[in-house]
């Protein structure tokens, strides 16, 4: 059936499995995408929402290279919020509550419509190798399909357990079958595994809720969109989605069955998602809170279908549905289908390099929640990451990786590969130590150049980036070279109560003032003239005010950020031996010793390793 070699494979076809198909594809790469059932991919597996506090950056960022995500999210969005917008820019996330079957059915037209890609359904079950060079993989039917690399992109399904009350089963998803074999053979060929957990609510009916008694969520009054082509559009209708609360008597009643819950039980004995925790952890972990946030989010424009986001459980359904009708316009409530919890296997992600690839086995590379990670934006980036590097190794041609300060991907994947993770990891603003530099309205000008470089960011994506670059800079110059006299100024600054100038400023040394915003500005005659004679659009506008006012953070953020890319260009000679630095501490030498960083500052990030044992690398390369 398959005489041809691939350059691709790609294993899974959730959100990282898509990327990275999509993304070898486009560069040139002879690709193939297996996956269990082609009628399930990208599906939405728990929320259906894209984007979120840092997790909106990462969309933003993986449009920006020129992956799908972005897209797909919007044209199947149906509410957007641009969250956090009371803080600085460098905490602005947006997120849209999507259509659940929509978002699948795009995702899936725009994989078919990808030149270089082809679909086959079956499990894979191993991998091929050939006098220890990864040649395949291998299917349940025993089918051989050859392929130069391999991105195993699994999700929760290897060897996935399905938990409910005191009954679990096997499986990788409600209603479909756990993977089995991979990693059983990974494990053979060296890899270190573990198991984790993730859970997700019960799913009900829209019509047996009582939305009166329920606080109205409604989007944005203005609506962005996530990507920066113009091929989608901002929503100009929107559906609302609503909040309630748990209660003291609701969380009685699931007391009530922590004794057959397989979390309390010792059924369960892997580590959750900290911050996502399921109802029954929340009332265990905060049991001072008399009451819990309850959002109900529609999954999608017609369906009636409803999502119950704050209340992932494993308990026993009779426990989850008494519960749930204690909840204020719950009372009537018809169950779809139960939450439940699902443990599964992945693989400690300091056994891979930069590019995603393995330490162990060339040209085998990992993706998603294999990786250790939780969320489907998480899972994109690594997706998308791993596609374009397996595409770059086939092609032999330089890999590419991202570093801290260029994006909250990079950020993503140094924390994976150095410190690894023993919970699900799970991207926040916190996270980046650059985060003004990384904010989600910059996304284009950081990375769509790398993503033209590498051949699947299109020229009208980049053409269309620098139209808006130069335009932003224009407006800053504008702004830079313009004064105002007190005359014009100080009726607009005492109408803010701002102090008034006492004689010409410049209009940026106005603006950059906290309390005056773009409103404002306008009321001056020149900048009236300007828009006039420029056709700004909103991005172009709000890139303008954050370059203005917050010029002094980013250009201390960028020093900064500079001094360390030294660290970043001084290399470690691969496979360095650690053992002849007997001034470094013990703990230090066998920390770099198991994770074999790259670079100096890859070193100082580990782990146990201290300012000392950096110092006492430095000396020993620089002789």
């Amino acid at each position: 059936m398959f005489q041809t070699e691939y350059d691709v494979i790609v294993v899974g076809g959730g959100h990282a499995g898509s990327e990275a198909a999509t993304a070898a594809a486009n560069m040139g790469s002879k690709t193939i995408l297996i996956t269990m059932n082609l009628q399930n991919i990208a599906q939405m597996s728990c929320n259906p929402a894209m984007g979120g506090i840092a997790k909106g950056q990462i969309i933003r960022e993986i449009d920006a290279l020129g992956g799908y995500s972005g897209i797909v999210s919007d044209t199947s969005a149906i509410q957007f919020k641009m969250l956090n917008k009371s803080k600085g820019p460098a905490m602005w996330s947006p997120r849209v509550q999507s259509d659940r079957m929509r978002f699948a059915e795009d995702w899936r037209l725009l994989l078919e419509q990808t030149p270089n890609l082809d679909f086959y359904q079956e499990m894979v079950t191993g991998l091929l190798i050939e006098k220890d060079q990864l040649v395949g993989v291998r299917t349940s039917l025993g089918v051989e399909v050859k392929g130069k690399s391999v991105v195993l992109t699994n999700g929760t399904f290897l060897n996935g357990l399905i938990h409910i009350g005191e009954k679990n089963f096997g499986g990788g998803r409600a209603g479909e079958k756990a993977a089995t074999g991979i990693t059983e053979q990974l494990m053979d060929l060296g890899f270190d595994s573990g198991r984790m957990k993730t859970g997700t609510p019960p799913r009900v009916d829209g019509r047996s809720l009582n939305y009166d008694l329920m606080i109205e969520q409604p989007g944005d009054v203005n609506p962005e969109k996530f990507s920066y082509l113009d091929v989608t559009k901002p929503l100009t209708t929107q559906r609302s989605c609503h909040m309630t609360y748990t209660s003291g008597e609701v969380h009685d009643l699931l007391r009530e069955g922590f004794d057959r819950s397989p979390m309390f039980n010792g059924r369960i004995k892997s580590i959750g998602p900290r911050y996502c925790p399921s109802i029954e952890d929340k009332i265990n972990r905060f049991a001072d809170k008399d009451r819990h946030q309850i959002f109900v989010e529609p999954e999608g424009w017609n369906t009636v279908e409803v999502y119950v986001n704050g209340f992932s459980t494993s308990l026993p359904e009779d426990v989850q549905f008494h519960a749930l009708r204690k909840v204020k316009g719950f009372e009537n409530v018809k169950f779809f289908r139960p939450g439940y919890a699902i443990e599964y296997d992945y693989f400690p992600p300091t056994q891979l390099k930069h590019t995603l690839e393995t330490k162990l086995v060339d040209n085998l590379f990992f993706a998603g929640q294999i990786n250790g990670t939780t969320g489907y934006e998480e899972a994109a980036s690594q997706g998308l990451m791993a596609g374009i590097n397996a595409s770059l190794k086939v092609q032999e041609r330089e890999a590419f990786t991202l570093r801290r300060d260029e994006a909250y991907i990079g950020v993503l994947i140094d924390d994976l590969i150095t410190k690894g993770t023993e919970e699900p990891y799970r991207m926040f603003t916190s996270r980046a130590e650059y985060r003004t530099l990384l904010r989600q309205d910059n996304a284009d000008f950081r990375l769509t150049p790398k993503g033209y470089e590498l051949g699947i960011a299109s020229e009208a994506r980049l053409r269309r980036m620098e139209e808006k670059q130069k335009q932003s800079e224009d407006f800053v110059t504008f702004f830079k070279n313009t004064s105002v006299a007190p005359e014009e100024a100080n009726p607009v600054l005492e109408a803010k109560n701002s102090a008034p100038v006492k004689q010409k400023d410049k209009m940026f040394k106005i603006y950059a003032r906290p309390n005056i915003n773009f409103e404002d500005m306008k009321q001056f005659q020149e900048v009236q003239d300007y828009l006039t004679a420029n056709d700004l659009d909103n991005e172009v506008i709000e890139q303008t005010e954050i370059q203005v006012k917050y010029a002094g953070y980013i250009a201390k953020e960028k020093n900064n950020a500079d001094k360390l890319s030294r660290l970043e260009n001084l290399k470690i000679p691969a496979n360095f031996d650690y053992s002849v630095l007997k001034s470094m501490s013990m703990e230090a030498r066998e920390k770099l010793k198991k994770i074999q960083p790259v670079t100096v500052s890859q070193a100082s990030r580990i782990s146990g390793v201290s300012p000392n044992d950096i110092s006492v690398l430095l000396v020993y390369l620089g002789r």
